[in-house]
């Protein structure tokens, strides 16, 4: 009878322990007391619009796009009236924007239909819209409604995973470990400190590590060098590379001139 296969083993994780945490929290709230977002809006509507637009899209590209639409639609009656043609001329520089026109126009006209107008305050309500899912949901819950709730993006993911903050190997793993980790204190702003730590120093390729405030507890083990330390180890394996070179040189055998005859 065939041996039965063992079952992979679960990815073990490096996890930080709570008082680092506590010290993470601490740091990149005493550099930035009142994070918010970076998008601009008027109020739970255009938050909601504005977020919809982000998906695949950075938030200055969106911002661009909304300063020219908001001043001719930031209601859900203004949406339904302009119409999907005419909104995808205010977002054709964003991606994706055909099928975010369609999204917004069709949200707009259910919260008509459904909510009065007004943007519902729960996730369940939110998530029943087109084009809403789980992150833009909490990121209007949390910045719109002031509610203790962390939207995974690709950015807080590499810093929550790369930190050991709350690692996990899918954005709700993360965020489920982020709602159990984070003091209570913590999490209403969580949400925009890791953002912006994972958007402007924790970088994908090349994270920042000589000026980020908390890679003392960062568990990340290939930090980057400052660019001066960088330019030494050049410098140094540059001289460490004629060095070898020139014992080669050295090494090897002379060649003899032939005798005359």
């Amino acid at each position: 009878m065939p041996a039965a296969k063992k079952k992979p083993s679960a990815k073990r994780y490096r996890r930080l322990k709570a008082p680092q945490i506590e010290a993470l929290y601490q740091r990149l709230a005493a550099l930035n007391p009142n994070p918010t977002t970076e998008l601009n809006y008027k109020d739970p509507y255009t938050l909601l619009v504005a977020v919809t637009l982000s998906a695949q899209a950075t938030d200055v590209g969106v911002n661009k796009a909304t300063k020219r639409l908001f001043p001719i639609a930031h209601t859900p009656k203004q949406m339904v009236a302009l119409g999907v043609e005419k909104l995808g001329d205010y977002i054709k520089t964003i991606g994706l924007w055909r099928n975010k026109a369609k999204n917004v126009v069709a949200l707009s006209q259910k919260l008509l239909d459904d909510y009065g107008g007004k943007v519902p305050d729960n996730r369940e309500a939110l998530e029943s819209l087109p084009g809403v899912g789980r992150k833009t949901a909490n990121v209007v819950l949390n910045t719109a409604f002031g509610q203790p709730m962390i939207a995974v993006d690709t950015h807080i993911f590499r810093v929550s995973n790369r930190t050991g903050l709350a690692p996990g190997k899918d954005v709700v793993a993360v965020e489920k470990a982020l709602e159990k980790v984070t003091p209570e204190k913590y999490l209403v702003d969580a949400h925009h400190w890791l953002i912006l730590l994972g958007r402007y120093i924790c970088k994908a390729r090349t994270p920042e590590c000589w000026h980020c405030p908390i890679a003392d507890i960062c568990l990340y083990k290939d930090k980057t060098p400052s660019p001066d330390e960088q330019k030494s180890i050049k410098k140094a394996a540059s001289k460490t590379l004629v060095k070898k070179k020139s014992r080669k040189l050295a090494a090897k055998p002379k060649l003899k001139k032939a005798k005359r005859s």
